[in-house]
């Protein structure tokens, strides 16, 4: 009788296997194209959905998220029960959950792309800072920030006074053009640089600001980070690559 192979024992306890980000969902009806976070082509990896009920756009932005609390710490537990590691959201208005849903769910959380700032400044050149674009600069209150870890009086601009990206997102239209919610974008962003000179990176609040964070930082020459900059690097923890045995690859190269 041979001994077992422990390499081949699998362990069970979840009810899905494969997906180590689950993401909470505003309950939308607006295009979510490639590079919305809501777009499951966006991923290089799968992920777990799930649409909280009663979080329209304009509540979780305009409200504060008001009387929904129960709703995204009942979602948060159905992801984990399924199978998710760790959690994220499609708000970055959401870092006011962030304290709350971490608490209760008991694994890593990742609300809101806010939540970079601290650490991009540290990268940043010395007299260089992080300004942010979002949806709405009037409904981005300082306690968001705190709740982020970030500085209350980091620059913002929102795309509000735009033609198409904010009225799409907040006002839950069913179609985007999607010129024109660049051209939103790319104004905001001049406009932030403008008042803000010292400006050193980007760092975009609302997840459907993805698709066109390339065409930002090749317009302002700085770099753009994102929730798919963030989650990316969130997951990179909770399933880190496997290169295989250690040593492995220098003893293939030596045999070469």
């Amino acid at each position: 009788m041979t001994a077992t192979d422990i390499s081949r024992i699998a362990h069970g306890g979840k009810a899905l296997y494969g997906a180590r980000v689950g993401i909470l969902m505003l309950e939308t009806r607006f295009p979510r194209i490639p590079g919305d976070m809501g777009n499951g082509n966006t991923w290089p990896f799968p992920v777990l959905y799930k649409v909280v009920p009663g979080a329209t756009p304009d509540q979780v932005v305009r409200h504060k998220s008001q009387g929904l609390i129960n709703a995204f710490l009942d979602a948060a537990s159905e992801l984990v029960q399924l199978g998710a590691d760790g959690i994220t959201t499609t708000c970055g208005f959401l870092s006011l959950y962030q304290r709350e849903i971490a608490s209760h769910v008991g694994v890593p959380v990742a609300t809101s792309s806010l939540m970079q700032i601290p650490f991009v400044e540290r990268i940043l050149p010395p007299g260089k800072r992080v300004g942010v674009l979002t949806v709405s600069a009037a409904s981005l209150t300082p306690e968001h920030f705190i709740a982020a870890g970030a500085a209350p009086a980091t620059p913002v601009v929102g795309t509000e006074n735009g033609r198409e990206f904010t009225k799409v997102m907040l006002d839950e239209k069913h179609t985007l053009d999607a010129t024109l919610a660049e051209r939103d974008i790319l104004d905001a962003g001049e406009a932030l640089v403008a008042a803000h000179p010292d400006t050193g990176a980007i760092v975009l609040e609302c997840t459907n600001m993805t698709p066109y964070a390339r065409a930002l930082s090749d317009h302002l020459l700085l770099p753009v980070y994102s929730i798919y900059s963030f989650v990316t690097w969130f997951h990179a923890g909770l399933a880190p690559r496997d290169f295989g045995p250690p040593g492995s690859g220098a003893r293939a190269w030596r045999e070469r």
